[in-house]
C-alpha cells in the first residue's frame, strides 16, 4: 500500500474517531440516567492513560538508549492502551453520558484549561499518532523520526492531563 493511500485511511478514520466521540460529547441528554453498569470505567480509563503516560516514557528512554526492540514493544502497548481506552471511553459516554463538572472556585479556573487543552489535543492528535505508527511499521524511519518528536509530547501531554481530568472531576469537584 503506497503512502497516498495509507494517509488516506488515517485520515478517515481519523475524522471516524473524532467524530464518533464529538457525538456522544455534544448529544448531551439530561435526562440520561446513569447506568451503574459502567461506574468503573472513568477509573479504568484514568488507568490506561497513566498506562500509556508511562509507556511512552519508557518507550522514549528506550529509543535514547538505543534500544529498538524495547521501544517498538513499548510504543505498540502504548498503542494498545489508547485503544483500549477510546473503547472504554465511547463505551462510557454511549451509556452514561458525560459528567458535569460540580467544583467551585478557584478549581474551576484549574480544571476548564486543562479540560479544554487535553480534548483539543486528543482530538488533533490521532492522525498523528496513526501516521507515526505506520510509518515505523512500514520502515520509513526517515519520515518516522521526524514526526514521532513532534507526537510524543502531544500524546504524553494527553495522557497526563487525562489522568488530571478524571482526578479533578471524581475526586476533587
Amino acid at each position: 500500500m503506497g503512502d497516498r493511500v495509507a494517509l488516506s485511511i488515517i485520515g478517515v478514520l481519523s475524522l471516524a474517531i473524532v467524530g464518533v466521540v464529538g457525538v456522544l460529547l455534544l448529544a448531551h441528554d439530561p435526562g440520561r440516567r446513569f447506568s451503574a453498569e459502567v461506574t468503573a470505567l472513568p477509573a479504568l480509563n484514568a488507568a490506561l492513560n497513566a498506562t500509556c503516560a508511562a509507556l511512552l516514557v519508557v518507550g522514549w528512554i528506550a529509543i535514547r538508549r538505543r534500544r529498538i526492540g524495547v521501544h517498538r514493544a513499548c510504543m505498540l502497548a502504548a498503542c494498545v492502551a489508547s485503544a483500549l481506552f477510546l473503547v472504554s471511553y465511547v463505551v462510557y459516554h454511549a451509556l452514561a453520558g458525560s459528567r458535569p463538572f460540580g467544583g467551585q472556585g478557584w478549581i474551576r479556573v484549574v480544571y476548564f484549561p486543562i479540560l479544554v487543552s487535553h480534548v483539543v489535543l486528543a482530538a488533533v492528535m490521532v492522525p498523528f499518532v496513526l501516521t507515526t505508527v505506520y510509518r515505523a511499521l512500514s520502515g520509513r524511519f526517515d519520515r518516522h523520526v521526524p514526526i514521532a518528536r513532534r507526537t510524543l509530547p502531544v500524546w504524553l501531554y494527553v495522557s497526563v492531563t487525562g489522568v488530571l481530568v478524571y482526578l479533578l472531576l471524581y475526586h476533587v469537584g
